[in-house]
């Protein structure tokens, strides 16, 4: 099982694990530039929970994911 870790600011991870995120985006983006699938979301589910109602910030958390 994997642990919950909240990411609310950037003291919250490691400049490692920050270096790391920034890597994946790049070839997760070169992969998607070239037009080749991946999997890396495959079998997980993605929640969104607010306490007020905001279409804006929906959708654009909706296109996000």
């Amino acid at each position: 099982m994997m642990s919950v870790r909240h990411f609310l600011t950037l003291l919250d991870i490691t400049p490692s694990e920050a270096t790391g995120i920034l890597n994946r985006a790049m070839v997760l983006k070169a992969k998607q530039k070239a037009g080749e699938p991946h999997h890396t979301l495959a079998g997980k589910a993605l929640a969104m929970i607010f306490d007020k109602a905001s279409t804006r910030t929906r959708v654009s958390f909706e296109t996000g994911m």
